[in-house]
């Protein structure tokens, strides 16, 4: 009897793993068809829900909270499904309308994530990674602590790999060249601890 019990709890454990694998999968490949839209982001989401992760584990996150920050980076760009590829793509610098199409991405990602219960706790992470400590980010000009710790996090982690990546109008800066403006973005663009982490 007991040995059926372990055996039921086993199976119950192995379907919930294989379950959040699916879960997580399917998130994955929703994200690979977004970054794919681009040559130059493809594979950007997963490389940033990477490095989220390790900040958030540097950070003692729980094994729940490390999950949910995962899902958040994962999905941080799913707004960007609406936005056309010449504009993803474009080598030069992107004219007043196109800035703005753009700057709308984060706003259409929570929207899109609205309404599906399980993900209310991620909407935030989504709609505030462009937000910048000192204020002067978008979509809502949130400063400092008041934006939610997973987007900071996301926020760093998007930059690192946006920097550190070849994009249509730059190419990838050097490790030393990335380190250095990260540093001097710390207290400007990012929230400074997590930049020394």
């Amino acid at each position: 009897l007991l040995a059926d019990q372990v055996a039921v709890a086993l199976q119950s454990i192995l379907t919930r793993e294989e379950r959040e694998e699916n879960f997580i999968g399917i998130l994955r490949a929703l994200t690979r068809a977004i970054d794919a839209k681009s040559q130059w982001t493809l594979g950007h989401s997963e490389r940033v829900a990477d490095t989220a992760v390790l900040l958030g584990q540097r950070l003692l996150m729980e094994e729940e909270e490390l999950r949910l920050l995962r899902i958040a980076a994962i999905l941080h760009d799913v707004g960007k499904i609406g936005i056309n590829e010449t504009i993803l793509d474009k080598p030069g610098k992107l004219d007043p309308l196109e800035y703005e199409t753009m700057r709308r991405h984060p706003q259409v990602g929570a929207e899109i994530l609205q309404g599906i219960r399980s993900f209310e706790p991620i909407i935030p992470a989504v709609r505030f990674h462009h937000e910048r400590w000192d204020g002067q980010g978008y979509p809502d000009g949130l400063a400092e602590e008041a934006i939610p710790l997973w987007a900071r996090i996301i926020t760093v982690a998007d930059v690192w790999d946006a920097i550190t990546d070849d994009r249509p109008y730059r190419l990838a800066f050097a490790e030393t060249e990335a380190r250095a403006f990260m540093d001097q973005q710390a207290g400007r663009m990012f929230d400074p601890r997590l930049v020394r982490i």
